[in-house]
């Protein structure tokens, strides 16, 4: 008779089997067989998150990171529809993540059972839900069913986003005959032809501008266009969400224009304009990342390789590898291949959006960011979170050599950091830094308590403004500054950490001479460390829109600053 094994262990040994080190969740009545199949397997560790929310964001942040399949488990009921903001970040940034989900018996779908998801007499559809914020959504009605939805589930999340499975306990618990591998192959990927690209750049007389976006650090083609760039010496500017890609460490590089978009530099529109030919790379070119530039994106001819199509018209070729599409194309053009038009700029263009001078109470956040890059090593791993204080650390804060800089704007869930990097901390192995405000850590900053309760070197640096500082600046701009609904009574988020915590090292900064030395103690800390900086809400951060806003209402603003540096190959 063929040995047989529990559902679960079969997801657990396929999951291992295909490089799965770690699975991040929330345990519960309907997902415990899995959370029991996993403490018996040698190769898999389970994280226990506080929220399910984070525990997705931890498998999106461990997939975006590069460290593999990020793999999220959920309970029913609430349990799983705590899911969905997480999973709708990884559906609209393409990251891999495949959720387990659990529900109750199938014998008692549509019985009235506690928290039924099975769609049936009146109850929710959970499959009509997550079918909404996956690339693949699959209840699992009979046991055997697994071995065929379990490696379809894992490749549609490789195609790019989130895949869901429904696991009913008493499937979780079914046995099947045991199988040492996924019974079918994933599919190949679609590898597109660059040979357009690569006449059209031949051809091109000029400078020619590459605006790098996220599936370059998702299919980790770093080198190959860094590569690239180096045979046409063309200049680089990120969407900024992929701020990292570029391979230039800081701002004013021979070879790096900054972020696009609303958080980005103003510059890059000029050097679009002057180019002979926009090459966009790994991105869709949402209006966040293009905002201020579609009026030069068309005085050029743009081109485009990706997974997907970008959102303004140009040509585009697909390719679900960039890392082998831009190997290809840079052998295209290189030897006997290589154009002979090209040029570079004399200058680099490099401006800034400035703020208004705020003389109010808190320290700066120029100032703030300022302290914490010139104590930040360069192997360290940067999550920035959403808000003022996420506006100035995008434009401001410049990325590690050899360390990553994760942004979430998919949909722009406040508390994403949190998550994310304690699922890059797992993955990679190293210390990150979270850059979040404190609207953001109310939401989910309690997974400071997971870091804490897994030694993590993480060091949460909290902008403490006491309010929804963007929503403020909204309420001001637009609004007439007659009320306020986001201003919050002021907390110490540093004493108040550390009286939770005792023994995590925690502190409330309040001036700026005492700011380098907190910081530099924190990051050279063992596990986890905060640091809480006092700022306030009405300092106007380096935010396109409003910059603008205030232009409109007349109100005094310094010019953008312009500098220039020596272009160079």
């Amino acid at each position: 008779m063929d040995e047989r094994q529990r559902v679960v262990d079969y997801i657990v040994d396929q999951l291992a089997a295909t490089g799965v080190e770690h699975m991040f969740g929330v345990d519960g009545a309907n997902i415990e067989d899995l959370y029991d199949a996993a403490h018996f397997h040698s190769s898999v560790t389970v994280v226990l998150a506080k929220h399910e929310f984070s525990a997705a964001t931890m498998a999106d942040g461990y997939s975006r990171s590069g460290c593999g399949l990020g793999v999220v488990m959920a309970t029913s009921g609430g349990g799983s529809l705590n899911l969905v903001p997480g999973l709708g970040e990884s559906l609209t940034s393409r990251v891999p993540v495949l959720a387990l989900v659990g529900q109750p018996p199938i014998a008692m779908d549509g019985r009235g059972s506690f928290q039924d998801t099975s769609g049936r007499n009146g109850s929710l559809d959970a499959h009509a839900l997550f079918s909404a914020v996956s690339v693949y959504c699959r209840r699992i009605t009979s046991a055997d069913q697994i071995i065929t939805a379990l490696p379809e589930a894992i490749a549609a999340a490789w195609r790019g986003g989130p895949a869901v499975v429904l696991l009913p306990k008493d499937i979780q618990q079914a046995l099947i005959p045991v199988r040492s591998r996924l019974s079918s192959a994933p599919e190949l990927p679609v590898v597109g032809d660059p040979w357009p690209i690569a006449r059209a750049l031949r051809r091109a007389r000029g400078p020619v501008t590459i605006i790098a976006g996220e599936q370059v650090a998702r299919d980790d083609a770093r080198l190959e266009l860094e590569r690239l760039r180096a045979l046409l010496r063309a200049r680089v500017a990120t969407v900024p969400d992929a701020k990292d890609v570029s391979g230039s460490p800081g701002l004013g590089s021979s070879s790096s224009l900054g972020v696009t978009g609303v958080m980005g530099h103003p510059g890059i529109a000029d050097a679009i304009r002057d180019s002979a030919l926009c090459l966009i790379v790994g991105t869709r070119f949402t209006v966040t990342a293009r905002s201020g530039l579609d009026e030069a994106m068309t005085s050029v001819p743009v081109m485009s390789l990706g997974s997907t199509a970008p959102y303004l018209a140009c040509t585009h070729i697909r390719t679900d590898d960039l890392r082998a599409s831009l190997g290809q194309l840079a052998m295209m053009l290189s030897g006997g291949g290589r154009p002979h038009r090209l040029s570079v700029p004399e200058t680099v263009g490099h401006r800034e959006l400035i703020p208004p001078q705020f003389a109010g109470d808190g320290i700066r956040y120029r100032d703030a960011v300022s302290a914490l890059d010139a104590v930040l090593p360069d192997d360290v791993d940067i999550v920035i979170d959403a808000g003022n204080t996420g506006a100035a650390a995008i434009h401001t804060l410049p990325v590690r050599r050899s360390g990553r800089f994760v942004v979430a704007l998919g949909m722009g869930g406040m508390g994403y950091s949190f998550g994310a990097a304690i699922g890059m901390a797992f993955g990679r192995g190293r210390r990150v830094v979270v850059v979040a405000g404190d609207g953001s850590f109310f939401m989910h900053g309690m997974e400071i308590h997971t870091a804490w309760q897994y030694r993590l070197p993480i060091t949460f640096v909290l902008f403490n403004n006491n309010a929804h500082a963007m929503c403020v600046t909204r309420e001001q701009l637009y609004y007439r500054d007659l009320y306020s609904y986001n201003r919050f009574r002021a907390s110490n988020l540093g004493a108040g950490l550390a009286a939770m915590f005792p023994g995590l090292p925690s502190v409330d900064v309040a001036e700026p001479g005492q700011l380098h030395a907190a910081l530099g103690s924190a990051v050279a800390s063992d596990g986890p460390s905060v640091v809480s900086i006092e700022c306030s809400a009405d300092e106007i951060p380096p935010f396109a829109p409003f910059l603008a806003a205030l232009r409109q209402s007349e109100s005094p603003i310094a010019e953008e600053s312009t500098t220039h540096v020596a272009a160079r190959a």
